[in-house]
């Protein structure tokens, strides 16, 4: 049995499939992280992004399946398609082949900066690459079907720093 997180501005203990984020690390989907923490630091950013709206929210699901039954995407490290990857998603181009989950690591705020200078040409791919490998990186799994959707169990939530 896996934890996993997902920081929002409200409880979900049903969680949906969502194309609003297209130009998010692995394009839509919902997104989830192995880090409390870093789920925690989401959540107090979500109601700023909603203009005010709802109450930061960590829900905390588990998540058990034989990933062998879908069709998944695993980036073990920040490596050169994972780069690729997440650039691509960033311009809104979508993945040429449909996956159920998509596993690797999360480009958050720092690792978007680096990211930002590999995009205007200020820093190629090995050094983009190394950067990433100086930072903890949390691994993010983003549900992009219903079918494994079902597999990933509602546990509680909490609001931000009432645990």
């Amino acid at each position: 049995m896996l934890a996993l997180f997902h920081g929002s501005n409200q409880i979900v203990e049903k969680p949906i499939i969502t194309n609003r984020f297209k130009t998010l690390d692995f394009g839509e989907g919902f997104y989830t992280t192995t880090n409390q923490e870093q789920a925690e630091d989401f959540a107090l950013k979500v109601p700023e992004r909603r203009k005010f709206v709802g109450t930061p929210t960590v829900n905390c699901y588990e998540f058990n399946a034989n990933l062998d039954e879908f069709r998944v995407l695993k980036f073990d490290a920040p490596n050169e398609e994972w780069l690729d990857s997440v650039v691509s998603r960033r311009k809104g181009e979508a993945l040429e082949q449909k996956y159920d989950l998509i596993i690797g690591p999360v480009a958050n705020d720092d690792v978007f900066a680096t990211i930002l200078l590999y995009e205007r040409g200020i820093a190629d791919k090995e050094t983009t690459i190394k950067n990433f490998k100086i930072k903890p990186l949390y691994t993010q799994y983003l549900f992009c079907s219903e079918l494994i959707l079902e597999k990933l169990i509602f546990v509680n939530s909490y609001e931000v720093g009432k645990k």
